[in-house]
Parts: structure tokens; C-alpha cells; sequence
């Protein structure tokens, strides 16, 4: 995104500033991962002070292979390749839908999970440094930090970077079957609408309680990081009740199926994953892909190093490989979100890369994006997710 653009009045502020994050407790972020599915035993779970201190990084001899955690379709497989072929480690990657699963899965594992990397949403960075899940970078190992843009350096969550970097950044909207629902759709009351009438039976939604539970407040354009439990507990009554019976699926990746084989005619999405599907799509024309008002969603997703990670000099390496100019421009174009590189707008319109619209935004559009917090409802917002799946008709 270019400077004129420069989203950091919208995305978290500076260390300078008042942060958003709030605290949360041990016991709390512990409670999160467990309603998530994690292990039941854990509240005495210490990744960072369990076992033998992990191996750091001292810009050695690289490991044969390299284990990544994060959302699924997320890398170029040319940047994995070219990766291996020019450094040699081997790359596996495995993926998750939501940020309490990743957390559930390294708290119970306490440093052991073997995975290397993780790319977790910047807002829960904090609590997993201060729990021990992250392992702080050597920063001496990541020269290619100068190809980012400062814009998407420095954030609230970790002001230093000491232990995370932009991996990329993008927003929640929805696409559907113009063949099907013949009107127009704008707004997310208009996606709530269309699920219990046209697309009944035929509406999926995100696996991630963030977006499902924003979705509410944007619609009614409300706080959507309120505590009131009151309000809670309308978000709660209106998707469990009079949403679930209607959703057929919860799934964070349409862009990879459902938008390509037509199996769902309304789905929540994220940005470049709606990319992905329209441009994967035989009839791209069919479908709409909607940035929806009044409010909708900004986050950061963060390239980190997970505690206790096996191949530490390898995911260094790679983390370093994947911010090089080559490698930004092949993200970028692969997965189709804003990967945070100096300058990438005007060299991929200038390129012709198409449906850039999906991946930049107007300074208009910025205003209606808003980062989730931590706070002490969360165990709630968790809840209603699982109640919301409970109840639904997938």
C-alpha cells in the first residue's frame, strides 16, 4: 500500500499510543484455548520453562527441514520451493482455521509440538508471549526486515518486533451466487437477510469465533469488542436461534472449494480468499464478492517463531526468504491479501495482477475496518461460536 494510503490510523497504534490490547489474565488465556479444544490439563502448562531450553538461532548451519502452523493456502508454492532449492531445508506446513485452535494445540503441547513457525493474528501475540508459546527472533538473521513497510512494523502488539513481523493483513466480507439471490447485497444485515431467505441451506460462515461473533455487532454497528453482556447475549440469542438453523457449513477456506465448485451460494470470507475462488472459478462472472457495511474487520496475521521450535536456524531463514522482494511479490499474487512489502500497490497494478481491489483499499474503505481486542469476554465469544455450531443445520 502506498504512504498516501498508510492504514495506521486503522490498524493498531503504536507503542507511543494507547494500546488496544488489553491484559488477560494466565487463567483466562488458559480458559480460551481449553473451550477451544485444548488439553485438560492446563493450568500448570509452561512451554518456556519445561524440558531443555530450545536451540536458538546464532546463524549456523541450517537444518534439513522446517515445520509451519498456519491458515491454510497461506504460501507460495514457488516461495516454498525456491526456498529448498536455493537453502535446501525441507518444508511441511500444516494449517488450522482459527487463532484459539493454534493456541490450544502449543499450550498443550508445553514447547513440544514441533512445529517451527506459527502465524498467529497480531492481537494474541501478547498473551502468547507472556505464556511462553513464542521464541523471540534473532533479529541479526532477518535482514530483509528493510523490505517491509514501516507502516506494518512497530505495532502495539509487539513494538519492537522482537517476536513477530507482518506476514499479511486483510479484512472479512462475503461473496455470493448472483444466479440465486437476484438483488442486490451490501451490508451484513443484507448477508443475515439472504441466509434465511434465498440462501437457506446454502450459507456458510467462517470456523473462527471472531468472525461470526463480529458479524453481529457490524450489522447492528455496534463495538464489536464490547463486554456488555447484555449485548452479548443478543449476539448470542440472534446466531444460535434465528442464524444457525440455516447455515450449512463453517468454513474458513471458500476461496479453495465452495466458490470454485458452486457447492454453497453464500459465504463469509476473507479477502484474498475470495480472490482465490472467483479466480479459480469457470464462471467468475456468477459470483459477488461484497465488502460489507456499516463495520467490517481488519487484522494482521504475524510470521513468529514458536517456543521450543526444532529447526530454529531454518525458520529464521525461511521468515528472511519470505520477505525478500521476490518472495513478497509471489505471496501477494498467490494469496492475494496485502503481505506488508515497500510499494507493492503500484507495482502490482502497474503488472496488470488482476482483481486488485480485493487486495488494496481506499482510505473510505480503511474507516469501516476495526481490530478485534482481547478481552474478558472472550471465554464468552468462544462459547457462542461452539453453541452457534451446535445448533446449526450444517
Amino acid at each position: 500500500m502506498s504512504s498516501s494510503r498508510s492504514p495506521l490510523r486503522i490498524l493498531a497504534p503504536e507503542a507511543s499510543g494507547p494500546a488496544i490490547v488489553r491484559e488477560l489474565s494466565r487463567r483466562r488465556f488458559l480458559s480460551l484455548a481449553a473451550l477451544a479444544g485444548g488439553a485438560t490439563v492446563l493450568a500448570a502448562c509452561s512451554p518456556a520453562g519445561s524440558g531443555s531450553p530450545a536451540p536458538q538461532a546464532t546463524g549456523g548451519t541450517l537444518e534439513d527441514n522446517l515445520s509451519v502452523y498456519t491458515w491454510g493456502d497461506y504460501d507460495s508454492p514457488d516461495v516454498v520451493s525456491a526456498f529448498t532449492a536455493e537453502l535446501g531445508p525441507k518444508v511441511t506446513l500444516d494449517s488450522y482455521s482459527s487463532n484459539e485452535e493454534l493456541i490450544a494445540k502449543l499450550i498443550a503441547a508445553k514447547g513440544t509440538s514441533g512445529y517451527d513457525i506459527v502465524v498467529p493474528t497480531g492481537v494474541f501475540i501478547p498473551q502468547m508471549i507472556e505464556n511462553g508459546l513464542l521464541t523471540e527472533f534473532n533479529k541479526d538473521l532477518l535482514p530483509n526486515l528493510s523490505n517491509m513497510d514501516p507502516a506494518y512494523l512497530g505495532r502495539a502488539w509487539d513494538p519492537g518486533n522482537d517476536y513477530s513481523v507482518c506476514k499479511a493483513w486483510g479484512t472479512t466480507g462475503f461473496v455470493y451466487d448472483k444466479t440465486v439471490i437476484t438483488r442486490e447485497l451490501a451490508t451484513w444485515n443484507d448477508f443475515f437477510d439472504a441466509a434465511q431467505n434465498e440462501a437457506s441451506g446454502k450459507t456458510s460462515m467462517s470456523d473462527d469465533p471472531a468472525g461470526i461473533i463480529g458479524s453481529y455487532f457490524w450489522a447492528n454497528d455496534l463495538d464489536w469488542n464490547t463486554t456488555d453482556p447484555d449485548e452479548l447475549e443478543a449476539c448470542r440469542v440472534f446466531l444460535v436461534e434465528q442464524i444457525a438453523p440455516h447455515i450449512s457449513a463453517f468454513d474458513s477456506y471458500p476461496g479453495t472449494n465452495a466458490i470454485p465448485q458452486g457447492t454453497q451460494v453464500l459465504m463469509q470470507a476473507w479477502n484474498g480468499d475470495a480472490r482465490l475462488g472467483l479466480l479459480e472459478s469457470s464462471e467468475p462472472e456468477r459470483w459477488q464478492w461484497v465488502l460489507p457495511g456499516p463495520q467490517t474487520e481488519l487484522w494482521m496475521d504475524n510470521w513468529a517463531i514458536a517456543a521450543g521450535a526444532p529447526h530454529p536456524e531454518a525458520a529464521h531463514a525461511f521468515i528472511n526468504f519470505s520477505m525478500s522482494p521476490e518472495s513478497l511479490g509471489l505471496n501477494l499474487d498467490y494469496i492475494g491479501y496485502n503481505v506488508g512489502g515497500q510499494g507493492q500497490e503500484q507495482t502490482a497494478v502497474e503488472s496488470g495482477l488482476e482483481l486488485t481491489d480485493l487486495i488494496f483499499f481506499t482510505p473510505e474503505q480503511l474507516e469501516t475496518m476495526h481490530e478485534q481486542e482481547l478481552n474478558d469476554s472472550q471465554t464468552v465469544r468462544v462459547e457462542i461460536w461452539n453453541e452457534m455450531k451446535a445448533a446449526a443445520g450444517a
